[in-house]
Formats: C-alpha cells, structure tokens, sequence
C-alpha cells in the first residue's frame, strides 16, 4: 500500500505537466484541426527563458514567480508570431501542408536553438530551490512535487475560468464549434485563433519550468518527448476537449510511474503502446465525442 500511495503521488506530479502541455494541444486542434508538433519545442523555449530568468533573480520565491511570468509571456508571444507567419497562410490548404510546417516548425526551433550563442547545443543544469522530502505515513513527498502539483492545478483551475466564464472564451468554443457562424456573428477568428495558440503556449512555458524543476537538465532537444507524450495524452483523453488533456495527463504520468516501478526501460514503450491501443479501440480518446464526417 505504501509502494501504491507512493507511485500514485510520482505518477500525478509527471502526469501533471503532460496534462498542462496537452492542453496547448488539443486547444489548437479542437478549433483548427492543427496537431501543433513544434509544440514541445516551446516547451523547450519557456525551460530555457525560466533558465535565464532565475539565473538572474534567484532561485527565491519572487525569482520563480518571475521566472514563470517571463517566459509564459515569451512564448505566448512566441506562438502567436508561429501562428501568424506559418499557420495563418496554410489555413485553407490541405491539412497535410499544415502538418508538414508544424514539423518543419518543430526542427527550425531546435536547431536554431543549437547555433544560438546564449543556448548553444550542450546541456545545462537548471536552477532550482533546494529539494527536501516530507514524510507522511511511510511514504514522502518532495517540496518539487508539491510545486509541480500546485503550479499545474492552479493554471487548470484558470484555464477552465477562462474558456468557460470569459468571453474569449466564449469566443474560443464559438470557433470551434463553427468558425463561418462566429464570423457572422462579429467574432474575429484571426483573433481568437492567435490568443489560443498564446494561451496554449503560455502552459507549455510553465510546463517546461515544472519539467526542468523535476528533471534538472535542459537542452534544445528536451522538448521532444515531453511534447510526444503530451500528444499522446491528448489523444487518450480524447484530442479536442479540455477535461480529457487534463484526464489523459494524469492517467499517462499515472502508468508510465507505475511501469518505472518495475522496470524503467518499459516506460516509453508502454506510453505509445497507450497510444495504438486508444487508436484501435477508442479513436475519439476516453472523453471525445464521435464525428461524422461525409465524404
């Protein structure tokens, strides 16, 4: 029982970043049917602005909310500018097109990151606040965990407010629901398309810091699997709903923590095993709804 409490707690720290960079995913897709895979690489992006920011004012509680402000702002700056420049002119074309400059997006943002002289190719150790462990009842949980956690609920909790009691956010679900009839009805699309792909890479910053605050190295391949096992917890939980990146999140951290348990080789195979399986059995994800579409 202290083994299960245990991972169950390893398992809703990690499961909680995948859930807060699945959502940058199935935000975008659910209203431009875009799988946005240049999505980890801001995730590497916000690690690296978190990087420079604590370097600067500390690893001290104003230092790390500072750290999370920059580069939230960073990158949400940063996936309106990909929106616009690589997105927005491929929006009527074949999706197909739009998948190959997400990829293309993806490798630019890598290797630029690579040949930039304050970023450079080989990996840094990140600043973080010194770990401690509280145990309660036989098991422990560190003050990262508990950061992790926090940090994660807290952003869910204002996204949930934002698109259900704002009206950008109303905006958000007219789009998606119909982008033409909200068009008609006085709702800038453009508008609202750019303040998602802000709003989604803005979580994906925080996820990067939360990420590197657990696993203390960065680098400008970091994103990569992060961002693989994000969209892997969006299609679980169903791509396109918000409550279900949130539920394939944590169930994903839930199972690859349990799988370490065992054995630690296995646990990226059993995450894209999750994924075939949810393709062959339940292609919509555990909370997506089915689609008809005429051909």
């Amino acid at each position: 029982m202290v083994l299960i409490v245990q991972q169950l707690i390893n398992g809703l720290s990690l499961g909680s970043i995948y859930a807060l960079v699945a959502l940058g995913y199935t935000m975008v897709y659910g209203i431009v049917l875009l799988i946005n895979f240049a999505h980890g690489d801001i995730l590497m992006v916000g690690a690296y602005a978190g990087f420079y920011a604590l370097t600067f004012w500390g690893v001290t509680p104003f230092g790390i909310i500072a750290a999370f402000v920059f580069a939230m702002l960073l990158c949400a700056c940063m996936g309106a500018g990909i929106e616009r420049f690589a997105y927005k002119p491929l929006r009527n074309a074949p999706r197909l097109n739009a998948l190959i400059t997400a990829i293309a997006v993806s490798l630019i943002l890598q290797n630029a990151a690579r040949v930039i002289p304050f970023i450079g190719p080989n990996p840094r150790q990140f600043p973080r606040p010194a770990v401690y462990n509280i145990a309660v009842g036989g098991f422990s949980i560190s003050n990262i965990q508990m950061i992790v956690i926090a940090v994660s609920a807290l952003l869910m909790v204002a996204l949930n407010y934002i698109v259900n009691k704002t009206r950008r956010g109303k905006a958000m679900r007219s789009v998606s629901f119909d982008m033409q009839a909200a068009s008609l009805m006085g709702i800038s699309v453009d508008a609202t398309i750019s303040f998602t792909f802000a709003l989604g890479s803005m979580l994906a910053a925080a996820g990067g810091i939360l990420y590197a605050f657990a696993y203390p190295q960065i680098s400008p391949t970091m994103g990569t699997m992060p961002g693989l096992k994000a969209f892997i917890a969006a299609v679980f939980g169903g791509i396109g709903s918000i409550p279900g990146a949130m539920l394939g999140g944590i169930l994903l951290g839930l199972a690859e923590t349990f799988t370490k348990s065992f054995n630690s080789q296995y646990a990226d195979a059993i995450s894209f095993s999750i994924l075939i399986i949810i393709l062959l059995i339940k292609p919509a994800g555990i909370m997506g709804a089915k689609t008809k579409v005429k051909v």
